[in-house]
């Protein structure tokens, strides 16, 4: 007996040792993410198909956006064209008050004054080689006058939700009064990505511009380095699409890009990188390793996941005024969320939006309520929950119950009480003007004939 009582012991001993030795991960707890902690002033990367922010930094800090003030530029003049304000092979003349005042150590194409090229070839030089004489052209051909273009510039701003965002120039030379956030960046390219002409450009790793009335036909070799190594080697990204570079002394290294794996896009923000010369005498632009490494991160750590079907039935809703007690609610659509890839869809909470009832009718598919699904403390999304069937009324429950709101109404309650008490008051009046006919006895009822006196 004590022997089999120390084996059992030793068994037991053994088997606390054992889960002990097991990695967290294992028994249900989920591994964090590793922050890739970017080297620039602020950062941001975002899944595109579904908005799901995968990585922040500093995002909202008001920064001086360099070049990358030209996605917005981009974006006004493409809805000018969308709207017929302007086409893509319209010829444009660069006026001497476009390329006045510009910086001579800036981004050019050597666009000269009285030079005559088409609104696709403008687009080309300001978003393939960052062209600043570029911009003033465009913004006087969708404006009449920059100063005015400045204006819709901020304007589109405020309408796309940015918040941290002032615009003074269509190029985006520096000025103190000219910042964005790496938020609001992320907002205006979504918003220029949807003009497909857009993403042509920005793609261009060479893109050639016709002769013109005064000059040869140019080519122009991208500034982005994810892109093409025409300029620098070491940076070349297979999966990078666009967009926008930028960079000055007081803004630093900037980039706005894409990159696309598999059916994923992800849509990367970087302010502020530095130029760094390692101790072989080896430059690294930041902006352009910093976004490759973020990207790099973001594929390798998150993944799609099928988070609801539209057949998963969450809840079941009481139903009044019928004969069925309740109605089946299920999400209105498949939900696919990008999530770390050590979160499950079960680890996800759900929390469910729903009335304590319904009145019947219901009908299939309509809106009861809705479901958020997070995970510590993220929220990842917030689903609309619909009903399953149909679910008909009782006429003889839906009459009582239309009786009940009928006298539940105030004005009705309110007529009720004027109507008791005048009721009230006829029956008092009544009773008042019986009491004085008796007051001196039984009344006397007299003859209507006279009755003279008896002789």
């Amino acid at each position: 007996m004590k022997i089999k009582r120390f084996f059992s012991a030793f068994l037991l001993l053994l088997t606390v040792v054992s889960f002990s030795a097991v990695p967290a991960a294992a028994v249900g707890e989920v591994t964090p993410v590793p922050d890739p902690n970017i080297q620039a002033k602020a950062a941001l990367l975002v899944d595109k198909d579904t908005g799901t922010i995968l990585y922040g930094k500093n995002e909202h800090d008001e920064l001086y956006p360099a070049s990358l003030t030209k996605i917005m530029t981009a974006l006004l003049t493409l809805e000018a064209v969308d709207q017929g304000k302007l086409t893509l092979d319209q010829q444009l003349t660069a006026s001497s008050s476009a390329l006045n005042g510009l910086a001579s150590d800036g981004s050019s194409a050597g666009i000269q004054v009285g030079e005559t090229m088409s609104v696709e070839s403008f687009l080309k030089c300001m978003l393939v080689v960052s062209a600043n004489e570029a911009c003033d052209v465009l913004a006087e051909a969708v404006s009449g006058s920059v100063s005015s273009f400045v204006d819709a510039m901020n304007a589109k701003a405020k309408e796309l939700g940015c918040e941290d965002t002032h615009f003074a120039n269509p190029n985006g030379l520096h000025d103190s009064q000219h910042y964005t956030s790496a938020w609001d960046l992320y907002l205006i390219t979504t918003a220029a990505l949807k003009y497909p002409e857009f993403m042509t450009i920005c793609d261009m790793g060479v893109a050639e511009i016709p002769a013109t009335n005064l000059s040869d036909t140019r080519r122009l070799h991208t500034t982005n380095y994810l892109l093409s190594n025409w300029r620098a080697n070491g940076y070349l990204y297979s999966n990078a699409h666009g967009v926008k570079t930028g960079s000055t002394s007081e803004a630093g290294h900037c980039l706005v890009s894409t990159a696309t794996q598999g059916s994923r896009t992800l849509i990367s923000v970087v302010l502020g990188a530095e130029r760094v010369v390692g101790a072989d005498g080896v430059a690294d632009v930041q902006s352009f390793s910093e976004t490759k490494r973020l990207f790099q991160w973001g594929f390798a750590n998150f993944s799609t996941q099928k988070v609801l079907s539209d057949l998963d039935m969450l809840a079941d809703v009481p139903v009044s005024l019928s004969k069925i007690d309740s109605v089946a609610v299920h999400p209105a659509s498949e939900v696919d969320l990008v999530l770390p890839n050590d979160v499950k869809p079960e680890d996800l909470d759900r929390k469910l939006v729903l009335p304590e009832s319904v009145n019947a009718p219901v009908t299939a598919g309509q809106e009861l309520g809705s479901v958020e699904l997070s995970h510590n403390g993220t929220v990842y999304t917030s689903v609309p929950l619909v009903a399953l069937n149909d679910v008909a009324a009782s006429k003889l429950l839906t009459f009582w119950y239309n009786v009940q709101q009928f006298f539940s109404r105030t004005i009705v309650k309110v007529a009720l009480v004027v109507i008791g008490v005048l009721i009230v008051a006829g029956v008092g009046w009544k009773l008042t003007l019986g009491r004085r006919h008796y007051r001196y006895g039984k009344p006397t009822h007299h003859s209507r004939g006279y009755h003279g006196r008896r002789r």
